[in-house]
C-alpha cells in the first residue's frame, strides 16, 4: 500500500471474517486484540493493539510492546479489521420505536400529533419492548451509547433502564421534568431521586429532561440545571427546533427559547440542547460562551421538515456537539454521512465549501464529541487506556473500504452497518454479525411487531399525509 493509504495491510483476496469466531472474542477474561488498525483521535494507527479487561481499555499501544508486556494473554489477531470507538447517539427516544415510520412526510411538531398519543398507549410490556427494540437497532448500527431524552408513557422510567441493560447498550436516561401543569417542588424532588438512583450503574447514567422550554416554569428550568450541574449530569431540552416554538417564545417572553434559557441562567455545560436548528449569530455566541452542548440531528431535520443546524459553524467556533438520530434510523455510519451531506447542501454549496469539515469532523462528533455532549466524555467515546471498552470491529475488506486512500472520509461516505462484525460495550461482546449476543433478537422483533400493531391502532394519532401507497393512488386518480 502506498503512502496515501491509511496503513491497513490486509489481503483483500481472502475473507478474514471467516477466521473469527464468536467464541474467540466472547470469553469473560482479558483480551489482547491485534487488528489491522485502531482508530485513535489523531487518526488510524496500524501496528496497534489494545488490552481489554474488567470493562475497560487497560492498554493501547504498539502491538509488539503489548504482546511482550502481557505474555500470559494469547493475542487475538483480527486481520482485515479496524477497531474503532462505538458511535454515540446524542438524541433518541427509545420508547418511540413502534412509530418510527409514522413520521415520513409529516410536517413539523409531530410530537403533538404522533409521539404523545403513541407513548400514551404503551403499557409496561410494550414500553420495555419498544425500548429494547430501539436499543437492538442502535447496536446493529454501531451505537454503543444512546441518550434517551425522556418519554411520556406514564411507565416508570426504570423500565427503559432495564431494557437498555438487557440489550447491553450504554444509556443516558432522561427523566422528564415538565411542570407547567404540576407542582414544581415534587418535580425537582423526583429529579433529585432519579439522579441518585443510578449512581454506580455500569450502563445507565441518569439525566434530566424538559420537553421544550415552554413546558416548564422558570424555577424548574433553573432547578434542573442546578441539580444536573451538581451531579455531573445533563439536562436534555428540545431547543429552537421549530419555527412555531420560536415564535411562541417571542410572544411569551420577548426572547427566543435559547435566549430565554440564557436569561434565566439555565445555559451551561450541563445543558444538551436537542436540534438547535434555528440559531442566530448571537445564539451561536451564547452556546460558545457558556459551554452548552448541542445534539445535531440531520436526519430528523430532513424527515420532519426542520431547518439544518449550522454544525460546521459550531465546529469552527468550538461549540460542543454530538450527532443524534432522534429515533429516525439506527446506523451510525449513515448518520455521519447525513451530518456532512446536510451541511454541504444547506451551507457548503452556496459558499463553495467543498470540504464541509472533512471526514474526520463528523467521525469525531459521532464518537468522542458525542460522548462529551451527553456528559460521558471522561468515560467513553475514545480508544484510550482507562476508558470504557465501547468499540466496534469493522470489516475493511469489502469493495467499499478495501481500496483505501483516506479512511476517515471513507468511513463517513462509504461505511455502513453491514461492515460491522462485532460490537462491544463495557468490554463485553453485545452484537455478533448483526445478532445480539446472549439473547434472542428475532423473537424480540416478532413480539414488538405484535405489540406495535395494538398500540398504534389504539392511539389517537393524527397524520397529515396518507401512506405512500394511498398517496400514489390518490395522485394517479387526479
Amino acid at each position: 500500500m502506498n503512502q496515501l493509504t491509511h496503513g491497513l495491510t490486509h489481503d483483500v483476496t481472502r475473507n478474514p471474517t471467516h477466521d473469527l469466531s464468536r467464541e474467540l472474542l466472547g470469553g469473560p477474561g482479558p483480551l489482547l486484540l491485534v487488528p489491522d488498525a485502531v482508530l485513535l483521535p489523531e487518526g488510524p494507527a496500524d501496528g496497534t493493539a489494545v488490552v481489554v479487561a474488567d470493562g475497560l481499555f487497560r492498554a493501547v499501544g504498539p502491538a509488539e510492546e503489548l504482546e511482550r508486556a502481557h505474555p500470559r494473554l494469547d493475542p487475538v489477531r483480527l486481520p482485515g479489521h479496524l477497531l474503532m470507538p462505538g458511535f454515540v447517539d446524542a438524541h433518541h427516544h427509545l420508547t418511540q420505536s413502534f412509530g418510527s415510520a409514522l413520521a415520513y412526510g409529516e410536517p413539523s411538531e409531530i410530537f403533538r400529533r404522533v409521539w404523545v398519543p403513541l407513548e400514551g398507549a404503551l403499557d409496561e410490556e410494550s414500553a420495555y419492548t419498544a425500548a429494547k427494540l430501539a436499543a437492538l437497532e442502535a447496536l446493529r448500527g454501531g451505537f454503543t451509547t444512546v441518550a434517551d431524552a425522556g418519554n411520556r408513557t406514564g411507565v416508570d422510567v426504570d423500565v427503559v433502564a432495564s431494557a437498555a441493560r438487557d440489550a447491553g447498550i450504554r444509556c443516558v436516561l432522561g427523566l422528564v421534568c415538565d411542570d407547567a401543569a404540576t407542582d414544581e417542588t415534587s418535580v425537582l424532588d423526583a429529579a433529585g431521586e432519579h439522579l441518585a438512583q443510578y449512581e454506580g450503574d455500569p450502563l445507565v447514567h441518569a439525566s434530566l429532561a424538559v420537553s421544550v422550554p415552554e413546558a416548564a416554569t422558570d424555577p424548574t428550568l433553573r432547578g434542573t440545571a442546578s441539580l444536573a450541574a451538581e451531579a455531573g449530569a445533563t439536562v436534555q431540552i428540545h431547543v429552537n427546533e421549530h419555527l412555531a416554538g420560536v415564535e411562541r417564545s417571542l410572544v411569551r417572553h420577548g426572547r427566543r427559547p435559547l435566549e430565554h434559557l440564557h436569561h434565566i441562567g439555565a445555559l451551561g455545560p450541563q445543558l444538551l440542547a436537542a436540534h438547535a436548528t434555528l440559531l442566530t449569530p448571537r445564539e451561536l455566541t451564547l452556546l460558545a460562551d457558556t459551554g452548552t452542548a448541542v445534539s445535531y440531528n440531520p436526519v430528523a431535520s430532513a424527515w420532519k421538515g426542520n431547518a439544518v443546524a449550522p454544525a460546521t459553524a459550531m465546529a469552527d467556533r468550538g461549540i460542543r456537539f454530538g450527532l443524534g438520530t432522534d429515533g429516525t434510523r439506527g446506523d451510525g455510519f449513515r448518520l455521519a454521512d447525513a451530518a456532512e451531506f446536510a451541511q454541504r447542501i444547506a451551507y457548503g454549496l452556496a459558499t463553495g465549501d467543498s470540504s464541509c469539515g472533512a471526514g474526520w469532523t463528523w467521525l469525531e462528533h459521532a464518537t468522542r464529541g458525542g460522548a462529551d455532549a451527553v456528559g460521558l466524555g471522561a468515560r467513553t467515546g475514545t480508544v484510550a487506556a482507562g476508558l470504557a471498552a465501547d468499540f466496534l470491529l469493522v470489516d475493511v475488506t469489502g469493495p467499499e473500504l478495501a481500496l483505501s486512500w483516506d479512511l476517515p472520509w471513507e468511513l463517513v461516505r462509504r461505511g455502513n452497518r453491514d461492515q460491522i462484525t462485532a460490537v462491544f460495550v463495557a468490554g463485553r461482546m453485545r452484537l455478533w454479525r448483526g445478532l445480539p449476543a446472549g439473547w434472542d433478537g428475532p423473537a424480540l422483533v416478532r413480539r414488538a411487531a405484535e405489540l406495535a400493531r395494538v398500540a398504534v391502532e389504539g392511539a389517537p394519532i393524527t397524520r397529515v399525509h396518507p401512506t405512500s401507497t394511498a398517496a400514489r393512488a390518490r395522485d394517479t386518480a387526479r
